[in-house]
């Protein structure tokens, strides 16, 4: 999470100090000389009464002036080093920036008025956050997308009983507050890409004419080896799984501001996308206002780290449990809370192979006895897959558990709505399972929320942090944020400070 210092030289000149010097000599005592008068001295005859050598100065204070210049010369402020350095006092009231003969000050007509200054301050701004809006949309296209490159993954889904009726009233009383999660028989085997799209080739700021468009689909037959000839199906649920959208129809520029959700920090990178109770979805929003803006009636969000050409990231569906219509939230009434729907764990590849050995259309067993027999004819297996094996799918959970806990608020917040839970590939997470959309001041509300992924892929620990506001703005994020540290060292550089925000 760098300052620019730019330094004016500019000289003084000072008019000079013009003074009458006047003095009296004396001449020999045999001759008389003529009184004789010069621009710059006086001369009179020569007097008993007078010392030998006497200097008299025109003015009283001719001395004064004489030492205030010399004062003048020898300037207090100036560095040996550099002679020719003038040290300027912008506090004397009779300096000017105009001094040069060549410059002259702005005349009065021209100045900004203080409403215009304010504009134009404003405007500057603005292209700043522009800068930083493309900034973020070439970033996420080309490091996170890999400029359209296809991602090949298994996705594990897990379901909530929160919404299942039958289940949830099973539990005892004391247990209803933490969900209970429900893994899917069949892992989900997928591909994503995302690509950008022209709509204005003449727009003004070049990305204001461009989109990211995201495709995942579900694999089919044509996209494994044709030794494979397994008959992949999918059922209904799965295919709407799938086709959730976790980003905007068309991503923009303007979606990487905090408002949105969307935002990447080093090999860390968060999307978002929501449907608000009102019924209208930010992209169907005309009002700048009110396109990110709550409550909601569906929240979906994604974490997710590369490292290499492998990638692990974790996807968060909630949703409310009744059918607040847009007419009773409109009539004050506390908004209902987001619940936890289902989580999918995403474990990808960037390789152009799948993360499995077995589609890619290698047998393990044949290859061993191939291997045995000194032949290798497999070609579809990669390399280091004994790596991406440990790193996608080996022992559960972060070593010694989440390296940097976040605040979460208070300990009755916490066990009420947090859940923290280990996966494969040595991931841990913490996630809210119950998200409030009121802001109440007596409690943590106004606290916010916060989504933590840990994963040690290989020799760096990364932990990303999703920070985002309370209330009606929860889609909007207040920070994004990445640790990194060598796996080895983790231990010993583990913080200690009960869990803090993260300062810059």
């Amino acid at each position: 999470m760098k300052s620019t210092a730019a330094a004016t030289l500019a000289a003084l000149t000072a008019a000079p100090i013009s003074h009458l010097a006047g003095a009296f000599t004396t001449a020999p005592r045999s001759a008389i000389q003529p009184l004789t008068s010069s621009p710059s001295r006086l001369v009179i005859p020569s007097s008993k009464r007078l010392p030998s050598i006497i200097s008299l100065h025109s003015s009283p204070n001719n001395n004064d002036d004489n030492e205030e210049e010399e004062k003048e010369k020898e300037n207090r402020y100036a560095d040996p080093e550099y002679p020719d350095l003038e040290f300027i006092n912008y506090d004397d009231p009779s300096y000017s920036a105009f001094q040069d003969s060549d410059l002259s000050p702005p005349p009065s007509s021209s100045l900004l008025t203080e409403e215009e200054t304010l504009l134009e301050i404003e405007s500057m701004r603005e292209e700043r956050r522009r800068r930083n809006d493309e900034f973020q949309f070439e970033t996420y296209h080309s490091k996170v997308l890999r400029g359209g490159q296809s991602s090949y993954g298994e996705w594990t889904v897990f379901q909530t009983d929160t919404f299942m009726e039958d289940l949830a009233s099973s539990r005892s009383e004391d247990a209803r507050h933490v969900p209970r999660l429900l893994k899917w028989d069949k892992v989900l085997k997928v591909i994503s890409r995302g690509n950008k799209l022209i709509i204005d080739e003449n727009a003004e700021w070049r990305v204001d004419g461009e989109r990211i468009v995201h495709t995942e689909s579900l694999a089919n037959i044509d996209d494994f080896p044709k030794k494979q000839n397994v008959e992949i199906q999918w059922d209904d649920v799965e295919v709407t799984h799938v086709q959730n959208r976790f980003w905007p129809i068309q991503m923009a520029s303007l979606d990487f501001r905090g408002a949105a959700g969307n935002m990447c920090v080093g090999n860390a990178y968060t999307i978002c996308d929501a449907v608000p109770i009102r019924g209208k979805a930010a992209d169907e929003e005309s009002d700048d206002t009110l396109r990110h803006e709550g409550p909601f009636s569906e929240l979906r969000t994604e974490l997710g780290v590369t490292d290499g050409d492998i990638r692990f990231r974790v996807k968060l569906d909630y949703a409310t449990l009744d059918t607040t219509t847009a007419e009773e939230e409109g009539s004050g009434l506390k908004p209902p809370p987001l619940h936890l729907r289902t989580l999918t764990v995403c474990r990808e590849t960037l390789d152009g192979f799948w993360p499995k050995p077995i589609d890619n259309g290698i047998d393990l067993e044949a290859e061993e006895e191939q291997e045995r027999d000194g032949i290798s004819e497999s070609t579809a297996r990669r390399k280091d897959q004994d790596r991406v094996d440990v790193r996608l799918f080996g022992p559960s959970g972060a070593p010694g558990g989440l390296y940097d806990p976040p605040p979460v608020g208070s300990e009755e917040r916490a066990v009420q709505n947090y859940m923290l839970l280990d996966f494969e590939g040595g991931a841990t997470v913490l996630l809210p399972h119950k998200i409030d959309q009121h802001s109440d001041e007596d409690n943590d509300d106004t606290f916010g929320w916060v989504t933590s992924l840990d994963w040690t892929p290989g020799k760096i620990r990364y932990q990303v942090d999703r920070k985002v506001l309370s209330g009606r703005k929860l889609k909007g994020l207040k920070t994004l944020e990445l640790s990194e540290v060598r796996g080895e060292d983790a231990d010993r550089w583990r913080p200690k400070d009960g869990g803090v925000d993260m300062r810059q």
